[in-house]
């Protein structure tokens, strides 16, 4: 059973309706609640996929989400840049920014082949179906 929480910090600053709106551009499933410093919830990874397909990104993503691995079998973290999530796009990003990130944790007894589900492997661009 596959299991998204999808985590973003919300400073003092910042809107917490407009941080919800970015993640629900991304994971327009999500439950997310507001605690004192953060939004996060439950989602799940199928607008996300359809996105990083349609922006042409699925090499970066599988390399992300592998990435992510770090070793597990079971388990990948990715972070998301916030701000471009506001306008419905997925860039990932490899360090803090100011603002923070969104991050993204997915579980899964077989994480490879859920990987290879939401961001398959391509060869010139195109994906490969395996």
């Amino acid at each position: 059973m596959v299991s998204v929480t999808v985590s973003c910090p919300v400073y003092p600053s910042e809107d917490p309706d407009k941080i919800r709106t970015a993640l629900l551009n991304i994971f327009p499933t999500g439950e997310f609640e507001l605690t004192e410093k953060e939004m996060k919830g439950p989602a799940d990874l199928d607008r996300f996929s359809a996105l990083i397909r349609r922006q042409k990104i699925l090499d970066t993503a599988r390399s992300q989400m592998q990435r992510g691995t770090r070793g597990s079998s079971t388990k990948t973290v990715f972070s998301l840049n916030k701000q471009v999530a506001t306008v419905g796009k997925v860039s990932f990003v490899d360090y803090r920014t100011v603002l923070g990130t969104i991050s993204v944790c997915v579980e899964d007894p077989d994480i490879e082949a859920l990987i290879d589900r939401v961001a398959p492997m391509t060869v010139n661009g195109e994906e490969v179906r395996q």
